[in-house]
């Protein structure tokens, strides 16, 4: 990693704060010494830090470059069921992490999970510029009130992958709906997800749980909502 890339990175997450309302430029340049007008600045991308101005915000929010290195892959998960000869590996995070960190921290890896090699070839990304940026794949696992609304498709302790490169409403395949993990407020949510007069359908697959409707906040779009498609489900033993 570069100090370009190094930069980017600190910008990206500095943002994840402020979006999450964790923080705000005042505050940062308040905690780093800096002027308020040279944060924004580099917040919109408008110029960057030298070093020592770098090694200041840093410091501001307690961040240390291992943090901002993307996840050590040698690292292995829980053995899975149906797994096959050789196999790769994704990042197993926390719902916050899968919906706001477009990089993920080394720290932000709970483990490593391998999945069978040729599962996720070929698979097609759909998204703006902006989200190719973020790493792809992810997983994340879910709880047994998370998973009952999609059962018996998933079920308590599940392992969902998702592609957060698509996130578009269009079918990956025709006449079949997109599973998503979908944001909502804070939550993550894993449904049947589609797009209708201009706000975000989730649907359940069990019949006894409710459709739930969400509508993108100011400055965002639907598709915003959409952390990932789920691609695969495994289950942990």
């Amino acid at each position: 990693m570069n100090f370009t890339q190094l930069q980017e990175r600190v910008r990206f997450e500095l943002l994840r704060r402020i979006e999450r309302g964790t923080l705000s430029v005042s505050l940062l340049a308040r905690q780093s010494g800096l002027g308020q007008s040279h944060v924004s600045n580099f917040l919109h991308a408008r110029r960057g830090l030298s070093l020592e101005a770098l090694d200041k915000i840093l410091a501001a929010q307690r961040l240390t470059v291992v943090d901002l290195m993307p996840a050590p892959r040698e690292k292995r998960g829980p053995l899975l069921e149906g797994q096959i000869g050789e196999a790769g590996q994704v990042p197993l995070v926390s719902h916050a992490v899968a919906l706001f960190e477009p990089y993920i921290r080394a720290s932000s890896v709970q483990t490593m999970v391998p999945f069978p090699a040729n599962a996720m070839e070929g698979l097609r990304p759909r998204c703006t510029n902006a989200r190719r940026q973020w790493e792809r794949f992810i997983a994340v696992r879910l709880s047994a009130d998370d998973a009952k609304p999609m059962e018996p498709m998933m079920s308590a302790e599940a392992l969902v992958v998702l592609d957060r490169h698509y996130n578009s409403f269009h079918a990956y395949r025709e006449s079949e709906a997109n599973v998503y993990a979908v944001r909502v407020g804070s939550e993550l949510k894993v449904r049947y997800t589609d797009f209708q007069a201009g706000r975000v359908v989730l649907r359940p697959l069990g019949m006894g749980f409710p459709v739930e409707v969400v509508e993108p906040a100011g400055g965002e779009t639907a598709n915003d909502l959409l952390a990932g498609r789920v691609v695969l489900v495994l289950r942990a033993v």
